[in-house]
């Protein structure tokens, strides 16, 4: 158990909460075609921006803990570090050195998963996100693994190809596809059999999250596993003729097979296989992983567990202990804000609809499942729909904010911290439009928490964890100019930005006990001293900065 948190000298705090409003995916663009979050009318929050103290944060590469600064930022990452108040190395960067120093290889469990095929004459499996977005995983970290795996005497392998579209190029698939199908043809060139046996869209299988649609994982184990869906000769071929045919963007294309006579699956996963799930990130795969690891499994008719031998590429869940062979230890994330105000007492309230409730809570809280202290927690899931988000772009902002602002005028609690999934899930479907409609409710919901902030005499924290609907459209490097294709459209960007984030203190009852000029040059994992220091306490030690300088 922590200690409590030293009283700030120089302010006490207010009467009513902090609240801590992550609007998830929204930043300042760098251009202003395409940004979507200059362009929604959002009175609100343009006025607040206006009249009130405010910053930019960093959001992305090393200013979150990941490898270079042209790694976009994410909301895992995101919430690890405003919840822990500081840069802890992540997922990507810690895959990275694992594999350079080749501790990867040298570990047991990537042993015990190359001496299972070997021993038994099976096949080695890789399944995960087939991009180099660098947010759930690296293909160079699946070459990687191949490389090593024909180093290792492995003769057969099946790749099953998650299709991203959404943390790249809409529509890129085949610029992974195509080049890969020739690396595999090199590492098959003296007798290995090294093949994509099936694939699909990353938003229709297997990567679901938080329990939201698990038909999405049912989806997935048919394909890779019983070997169901629609058949092609190749990878390429699917692509091209399912976009044809649905006129999907990538992570929304239906799943598929390959099939080299039209009428059995190529490599479908088998009794006694090995299988890596090669995505780093935790939330988008815990279900699959359950699929494979439970005994008992209630989720979609799966049938007996398959007697297969399964490793994710890190633990995805520390508490649960999940998966139970892991290649890469993930990063030990302690000293968390959470923890240090339930040390202090403070009443604590997170919420948020599915899409993001992990968010405010497992990452959060340092990627630990539970709560420290359920005396002093409250967590509440607002269920999200399950429906394309562009047909619903005000999500449930709506009722996170009833939930909100009931708590901050009933002054139930010191701190809250909630997340509006708008800017990024919607964000993340291209439609221009639809992102309009979501900054507009979001705005709305500002309002009504800013009302019930000044009621309680509290203070609202304005913050994100990363940017995406600020950057909609793709630009050209060189000129900055919006890219278009062939047809002269404009090409739609579906990933998150590599933009700062806003930082805005709303506090009614301010009497000039701090700066209204905020620090500047930070990033966004000074949100968690900053709460901590309008709570009434000095920032703990290790923290980084405070946005706020006190008289």
């Amino acid at each position: 158990m922590l200690d409590a948190l030293k009283k700030n000298a120089k302010f006490a705090g207010r009467r009513g909460p902090v609240v801590l409003m992550i609007m998830d995916g929204v930043g300042y663009g760098k251009h202003k075609d395409g940004d979507a979050c200059l362009a929604a009318n959002t009175p609100v929050l343009d006025g607040l921006t206006a009249s009130c103290p405010h910053t930019k944060l960093k959001a992305h590469g090393t200013a979150v803990g990941l490898p270079d600064d042209s790694d976009m930022g994410n909301s895992e990452v995101g919430h690890n570090a405003i919840g822990c108040g500081r840069v802890m190395a992540q997922g990507a960067k810690l895959v990275n050195h694992s594999i350079a120093s080749g501790e990867m290889f040298e570990g047991s469990v990537w042993n015990e998963l190359i001496n299972n095929c070997l021993k038994n004459n099976t096949t080695l499996h890789f399944l995960g996100l087939f991009s180099d977005g660098n947010v759930h995983s690296h293909i160079d970290h699946l070459k990687a693994m191949l490389k090593k795996a024909k180093e290792a005497g492995i003769k057969t392998v099946g790749i099953h190809t998650l299709l991203d579209g959404r943390d790249v190029p809409e529509t890129s698939a085949l610029d992974y596809v195509e080049p890969f199908e020739e690396f595999l043809a090199e590492l098959n060139a003296d007798g290995c059999d090294y093949r994509i046996a099936s694939g699909g869209g990353r938003m229709v299988i297997t990567m679901d999250r938080y329990g939201a649609n698990w038909d999405m994982v049912r989806k997935g184990w048919e394909t890779h596993v019983l070997g169901k869906g629609p058949y092609f000769k190749s990878s390429a071929e699917a692509i091209t003729s399912l976009r044809e045919e649905t006129e999907a963007i990538d992570q929304d294309l239906p799943p598929y097979v390959i099939s080299e006579d039209g009428s059995t699956p190529l490599r479908p996963i088998k009794t006694g296989d090995s299988i890596v799930f090669f995505n780093f990130r935790g939330d988008r795969s815990i279900e699959i992983t359950a699929a494979f690891e439970e005994e008992s499994f209630d989720k979609f008719e799966r049938g007996p567990k398959l007697d297969v031998m399964y490793a994710g590429m890190m633990q995805y869940d520390g508490d649960l202990k999940v998966p139970a062979k892991y290649l890469v230890a993930p990063p030990t994330i302690d000293r968390t804000l959470g923890e240090y105000l339930c040390a202090s007492g403070v009443k604590q309230l997170a919420i948020s609809e599915t899409q993001k409730y992990g968010h405010v809570t497992y990452f959060y809280n340092g990627n630990r499942s539970g709560m420290f202290d359920k005396e002093l927690e409250t967590y509440i899931e607002i269920p999200s729909d399950v429906i394309p988000f562009e047909e619903r772009p005000w999500m449930k902002c709506a009722e996170i904010t009833d939930e909100v602002c009931k708590a901050i005028e009933g002054n139930d609690y010191g701190y809250i911290r909630l997340n509006y999934p708008n800017g990024d899930m919607v964000g993340h479907t291209g439609i221009y439009n639809a992102v309009l409609v979501s900054m507009g409710a979001l705005d709305l919901q500002i309002a009504r928490v800013a009302k019930s902030i000044k009621k309680a005499g509290g203070v609202l924290i304005i913050t994100a964890d990363h940017g995406n609907a600020d950057d909609m459209y793709e630009h050209e490097k060189k000129s900055g100019e919006v890219s278009l294709d062939e047809a002269g459209v404009i090409r739609r960007k579906t990933s998150h930005s590599l933009n700062p984030v806003p930082c805005i203190i709303y506090d009614p009852e301010y009497n000039g006990e701090y700066s209204l000029d905020l620090n500047t040059d930070l990033g966004i994992s000074s949100l968690a001293a900053t709460c901590a220091n309008l709570l009434g306490f000095e920032s703990p030690e290790g923290y980084d900065p405070s946005v706020l300088t006190f008289k």
